[in-house]
């Protein structure tokens, strides 16, 4: 069992090892158990988990009693049971599998779609039926409530067949060149497609209508992403009733973590309610991961559990520990970038795999005093503990020092109060490790300046400059102890008791102060903005339309509008002239009202094309009227 480490997600390779050959006896097989090691310890979870060449997909039943998988070649699906963890049975088909859906929950109703275009269905026996749509498809789904199959592939249509009726039922039609993958929600049943522009679109299959677009492919790019094509949506998957996951062709996503088998992955499958993966792979050997970070282990080889428990306890070397992962710009500062494309670097995501060993010695070589920073770095923290014996400060950290100080006479005041009330103490802020980053990272400094503080604390009294005078005297005091030069505390406390009680007189003058100058900073924005619109107004403003689809001219709109405005009569007369509405009397007495379909600019097209078509054949069409058979008729003789 390898395992292998990437963000702290551990992941435990069952199918890695050696396996033996099919065509040894018994008697070889145990001798080679007993002299190779890595025979010996190899985990096989299901006996023959592979197929003749390659494995294209895999799916699980929704009993999870079954795992299926098809693959090439010849092209076949085999079945294996969880239970006897062996396969079950073995079917060869006629073409190619590009995916499959178990509409059952064990195995007997299964359907195909095939590469030419075929849709096959098996029962528990086998074959059953075979149907054709029309256009090359690339995934589908199965809708329950209506028994309604939604095929997309390689067109603007979404094939809706009806296994109840047995019959193809009207299309929905999307606004999409090519659509790669579907879902649908098994909770309120919304039907979700993944386009070739990168967007997602939702219906509901009751109104047949688009209730929702998202657009994945403009999330996606950022300014700080490179990527060579458009962003086409090539997975999709619903969790929930309100959660959705979306992959690109590009690749984007925040990573959870990776593993990275011999061959290429067909496809992934995640075993339900565990933390077990099958892949599907360019190799007749189906690889099985198992992740505790997912899930626990199934309830048929729930062992794996005490295995990874007991690997934790006794601690083995990962794939990666002799191993160090650089980046192109470690490379070049180790001077290392010219061994880019040779066999010591292996590229892995944005970086690369070197030896650890080869990675201390170039460190070693580029930076030759490393010892002594780590000598001098020992020296302080030795001078540092016996510091620690002193007379010791209170200790402000660098960044916020007043919000520190604040917190530290708010702690004090707190505990007295609590020593009365007879209470248990709450944590503070500055012993929390949630809120350490404030007081040590520059980037979290309070700007008591800025508009957002201002506004928040309009009451600057004088009980911040009391702090400010304190923190100058701990300033002091912390100088003068790096300096060997101790003095008794105290001198802060003088400096407080030199304050006289009159603090609440300045108060209001306080306020008013910062009331005013707000008000004054308020007027002069307001009088910014207010010229910045004035130059606005008067410039020109050009639009740009260009031609398509997505941009429409307004004065088709303009007329859209007017036309709304009228009444039924005016727009019945209006689609009489036009010639899409026509109403006429008939014999009874009453009227008859016939409607016609615009022809859209493409069939109008598609027409003309036609019709010059059919006169070309006429010009060019030879007659056959003046051959003539010198023999009479053939007769036919009992």
């Amino acid at each position: 069992m390898q395992v292998s480490s990437l963000n702290e997600v551990k992941v435990y390779s069952l199918s890695g090892g050696r396996s033996l050959p099919e065509w040894l006896s018994d008697r070889k097989k145990r001798a080679l158990q007993k002299k190779d090691v890595d025979i010996r310890r190899r985990i096989e979870l299901i006996q023959d988990f592979e197929m003749p060449t390659v494995s294209t997909k895999i799916k699980v039943s929704r009993d999870g009693q079954y795992i299926m998988a098809v693959g090439t070649y010849k092209p076949r699906i085999r079945c294996f049971d969880t239970y006897q963890l062996s396969q079950k049975f073995e079917r060869c088909l006629d073409s190619e599998v590009v995916t499959f859906e178990i509409l059952s929950d064990d195995y007997s109703k299964i359907v195909f779609l095939q590469c030419g275009r075929f849709v096959e269905f098996h029962s528990q026996h086998g074959h059953y039926y075979r149907t054709r749509i029309p256009k090359f498809g690339r995934d589908f789904s199965y809708h329950y409530p209506s028994c309604d199959l939604y095929f997309v592939g390689a067109s603007s249509e979404v094939y809706r067949l009806n296994l109840e009726q047995g019959r193809f039922l009207n299309s929905l039609q999307t606004d999409a060149s090519e659509s790669n993958v579907c879902d649908i929600n098994p909770v309120h049943f919304l039907f979700a497609m993944g386009t070739a522009e990168g967007k997602v679109e939702c219906w509901d299959p009751r109104t047949r209508s688009r209730v929702g677009l998202l657009d994945c492919a403009l999330s996606s790019v950022t300014a700080d992403t490179e990527i060579d094509g458009l962003p086409s949506v090539s997975a999709l998957k619903f969790d929930g009733a309100l959660h959705m996951a979306v992959g690109t062709s590009t690749g984007q996503g925040k990573i959870f973590t990776s593993m990275e088998p011999e061959y290429d992955i067909n496809d992934v499958c995640l075993y339900p309610n565990s933390g077990m993966l099958m892949t599907a792979n360019e190799a007749p050997k189906m690889n099985i991961y198992y992740i505790p970070a997912l899930g626990p282990a199934p309830k048929w080889c729930s062992f794996l559990d005490n295995l990874t428990e007991e690997l934790e306890e006794n601690p083995e070397s990962t794939v990666y520990d002799d191993y160090k992962f650089v980046t192109r710009k470690d490379l070049e500062n180790l001077g290392l970038a010219h061994l880019i494309g040779s066999s010591l670097l292996r590229a892995y995501m944005h970086g690369f795999f070197m030896d650890i060993r080869l990675y201390h010695k170039a460190k070693m070589m580029a930076n030759p005093f490393a010892y002594e920073e780590y000598r001098r770095e020992k020296i302080r923290q030795k001078i540092e503990e016996t510091r620690a014996q002193r007379v010791q400060l209170k200790k402000l950290p660098k960044v916020n020092k007043e919000l520190a100080l604040k917190l530290i006479e708010e702690e004090g005041e707190e505990q007295q109060v609590t020593r009365k009330r007879k209470q248990k103490n709450m944590p503070s802020l500055l012993k929390d490790d949630r809120f350490k980053v404030m007081f040590e990272n520059p980037d979290f400094q309070v700007d008591e300046q800025s508009e957002e503080f201002r506004l928040l604390n309009p009451l600057v009294s004088k009980i911040s400059e009391k702090r400010k005078r304190k923190l100058r005297l701990l300033e002091e005091l912390e100088a003068q102890e790096q300096e060997e030069e101790e003095e008794p505390e105290g001198k802060a406390s003088d400096a407080e008791s030199s304050e006289s009680s009159d603090d609440e007189k300045g108060w209001v003058e306080e306020v008013r102060k910062q009331r005013k100058l707000l008000r004054q900073e308020e007027k002069v924005k307001r009088q910014e903005r207010f010229k910045e619109d004035q130059q606005t107004l008067l410039k020109p403003q050009f639009f740009e339309i260009k031609e398509g689809e997505e941009f429409r001219s307004f004065k088709d709109s303009a007329k859209k509008q007017k036309l709304m405005k009228k009444t039924l009569e005016d727009r019945l007369k209006l689609e009489e002239k036009l010639g899409t509405l026509n109403v006429s009397d008939t014999t009874v007495g009453s009227k008859q009202a016939t409607f016609k379909l615009k022809k859209s600019e493409q069939q109008k097209k598609q027409q003309e094309a036609e019709r010059q078509h059919r006169q070309e054949r006429k010009t060019l069409r030879r007659s056959a009227n003046h051959l003539k058979s010198k023999r009479g008729r053939g007769r036919l003789f009992h």
